[in-house]
This record gives C-alpha cells, sequence and structure tokens, in this order.
C-alpha cells in the first residue's frame, strides 16, 4: 500500500477510530512512519487546517514520534470491504473539506475516446469502426498541438472544414480546459472501500489518476492516487450528461494517503509519475494498463491555475484530479463490445512514489450510502472537545 520509498515519505491519512464510547467514534487524521500509525487530531482537527497551517511536514514528523494507534498491517487488513466495520480502525479517504474537482481530456489518448464515445452516441458496438474511421481521417498529430497555441486554432480550423470538429476537442486543444466538480465534500471513497458504477450503465470504465492536494490558498501541497469512476455510456449520449456520469454513489475513490511535497517529492516528482492500472475480474479476466504524467497535453499547474483564480476560490483547498492517459478498449463480452466493469472487479491503482489504492466495484445502488457529511463531521470533532 505505501510508496517504495515510506521510510523518507511524508505521508497524511485519514482513518475510522472507534472508541467505546460510540460518541467518541470518528475521523482522525494520521501519518504512518516505521510501519506505524500516529495520530495528528489533537494538532488540527481536519486535513484541511493540517494543510493550511504554516509547516505541515513538521507536523508529521512530530506527530511520528508520539503513541501508535495501530500498525500498517492491521490497518490494511481492516480496510478491505470484506471485514470493514466502525467497529475497527479503518482508511479513510485521506480528505476532509476540501472541494473534489477533476480536469478532463488532458491526454491524447482520452481526447480520442472521448470524441468517440460522442460519435457512437454511448453504444459501445459502435465504437470499432468508428475508432478505425477516425483514426484514418485525421491527418494531423494532437498529442504534438499545445492546447490554445496558434497552431491549435490553425487545427480548429482544418477540422471543422473536414467535419471532424467535436465539443472534446474545444476542451482538448482550446485555451480552457475542462475542469468539473467530481463529488461533493466528504463523498470520497478511500482505499479497500467499494466503488460504485450506476446500475443503469452497461458501458463504464476506471480512471487511474495523480490527485494534486491544494491548500486554502490553491497552493499545491501534495498528491495522492485516484478513481474517476467513468460512465462511458451517458456521457457519451450526451456531454450534458457529465454529471450523472460522474458523480454517484463511491463513485470516488482517492488515496491511499497524500504524499506532502518535500526535498525528495516534488511537482517535477509528480510531472513524471508513471501510472499502472490493474482489473481482475471474478470471471478470470485480467486488465492492464499504464499512464505516464509526461504525456498530459497541459502542465498541472496550468490545471490548477485554471481551477482556482480570481474567479473562483476555494477557501477549505481542493484537490484535483489530473485525469489519464489510459482508457481501456480490450473487448469484454463479446467481439467489439468494449471493455466494461463486472461486478466485483478488483481495480488497483499503483505507483512507485504513491503506493497502491485498491477497490472493488459494486453498483452505486449497492454500495454503503452515504451518510456522514459535514454535519455529522462537525459533532464528531465536538463531541471528542476539538472544536
Amino acid at each position: 500500500m505505501l510508496p517504495i520509498d515510506h521510510e523518507k515519505a511524508n505521508l497524511i491519512g485519514r482513518i475510522w477510530l472507534p472508541n467505546e464510547d460510540p460518541s467518541l467514534s470518528g475521523p482522525a487524521i494520521v501519518t504512518i512512519r516505521d510501519s506505524y500509525v500516529y495520530d495528528l487530531t489533537h494538532y488540527y482537527p481536519t486535513c484541511s487546517q493540517l494543510l493550511a497551517s504554516d509547516d505541515p511536514l513538521s507536523i508529521v514528523r512530530e506527530g511520528a514520534s508520539k503513541s501508535a494507534i495501530c500498525s500498517v498491517e492491521e490497518l490494511v487488513e481492516n480496510s478491505f470491504w470484506s471485514c470493514s466495520s466502525i467497529e475497527k480502525v479503518h482508511l479513510l479517504s485521506p480528505i476532509d473539506l476540501q472541494c473534489i474537482k477533476a480536469a478532463g481530456v488532458t491526454f491524447t489518448n482520452s481526447l480520442m475516446e472521448r470524441i468517440i464515445e460522442e460519435r457512437a452516441g454511448g453504444d459501445a458496438e459502435k465504437t470499432r469502426a468508428i475508432r478505425a474511421e477516425l483514426l484514418e481521417s485525421l491527418d494531423v498529430d494532437l498529442s504534438s498541438i499545445k492546447p490554445g497555441s496558434a497552431e491549435a486554432k490553425r487545427v480548429e480550423q482544418q477540422l471543422r472544414s473536414q467535419g471532424l470538429w467535436s465539443q472534446y476537442l474545444e476542451v482538448g486543444i482550446g485555451e480552457y480546459a475542462e475542469i468539473f466538480t467530481k463529488s461533493p465534500v466528504l463523498s470520497s471513497v478511500g482505499y479497500g472501500q467499494l466503488i460504485g458504477v450506476h446500475p443503469e450503465s452497461v458501458w463504464n470504465n476506471p480512471e487511474a489518476e495523480v490527485v494534486l492536494v491544494m491548500n486554502t490558498l490553491a497552493e499545491p501541497v501534495g498528491a495522492m492516487l485516484g478513481n474517476d469512476v467513468n460512465l462511458r455510456d451517458f456521457e457519451g449520449r450526451s456531454a450534458l450528461l457529465l454529471a450523472r456520469g460522474k458523480d454517484n454513489n463511491a463513485s470516488c475513490a482517492l488515496g491511499p494517503f497524500i504524499r506532502l511535497f518535500d526535498d525528495t517529492f516534488t511537482l517535477d516528482t509528480v510531472r513524471q509519475l508513471s501510472i499502472r492500472l490493474t482489473v481482475e475480474g471474478e470471471d478470470g479476466y485480467s486488465l492492464c494498463g499504464e499512464s505516464t504524467m509526461n504525456g498530459i497535453s497541459r502542465d498541472i499547474l496550468d490545471l490548477v491555475n485554471q481551477t482556482a483564480n480570481e474567479t473562483h476560490q476555494y477557501p477549505d483547498g481542493f484537490v484535483l484530479m489530473t485525469g489519464t492517459q489510459f482508457a481501456p478498449t480490450q473487448d469484454r463480452g463479446g467481439a467489439g463490445k468494449g471493455f466494461t466493469h463486472h461486478l466485483n472487479d478488483v481495480v488497483t491503482i499503483s505507483s512507485k512514489e504513491l503506493g497502491t489504492l485498491v477497490n472493488c466495484v459494486t453498483t452505486s445502488d449497492k454500495a454503503p450510502p452515504w451518510s456522514f457529511g459535514i454535519q455529522a463531521l462537525i459533532s464528531s470533532l465536538k463531541n471528542k472537545g476539538l472544536l
């Protein structure tokens, strides 16, 4: 679960910390050191406040000298969907009050797949012919174009004249990135928990992404892994169904921990990260893919600045899912049907620098209902005497 160099990594996470008195059970901010879990909640009661502090790194290092809550091994064992319980300490999503934003169509591969979805009208069986036709028709390398540049405008005119222009090209190579709200505050799930796809969806996939973490000043302070679960059939029918296709119960997984930026892990490290995705099905199906951040079309700081600026602020901080290079097209369940999730698929997203995020697929109506919101968090912190 942990980064390969976890001994020197500065990690922040959130756990469910049970208590014999149920009114005192609730989320706790933690760090990891030497395979043990340490509580940081007495410094700052929320992750948002901790990341907004003057020196989060010092707090993480000092907090790791206190008494441990449990071992990492125990935490991992308790966190899997098969044994997770409010009576056991287990992992939660690492963030709390931060807004969950996402950037779409940030890699050429995903750009092409969005255009294909659009032309197929959300019908997976039409994609093979459309994909072949589109690749043959496009006589320009979209990956070489800087979004918003003069060259991008020239290509736009060329594609319009060929009848190949798309709303996805507008955000793929145009001036403005696609930035949307993925999930409400406190709705994301963490390591080991169930992830949900809409029960009516018949064409969907995981999206393995690097997630940037910003403090209250919109400054990047760390990164983690994320799964931006995507309904290709919904969004393919209409881009106006983006919210329906993206924001469902348990449809956003984050974690396992936020890795803070320091001398050994920086924004430049993130710019070169490789993210591996595997899907293992009960039917013996297996899928593997990889996304490399050096193939992104817009710099990650450009995405941050397009999210938070003079027209939009985030006083509790925000996280930003930066998109994926890998959109699975491997057939599953018949020729030409493309990839889609089956119930109980195990999705593993990993990076040497950020660790491993594991989740199991269910439908959003069968995933545990989202019931712990902002009011519940306030009550929990008040009961503990932290407010």
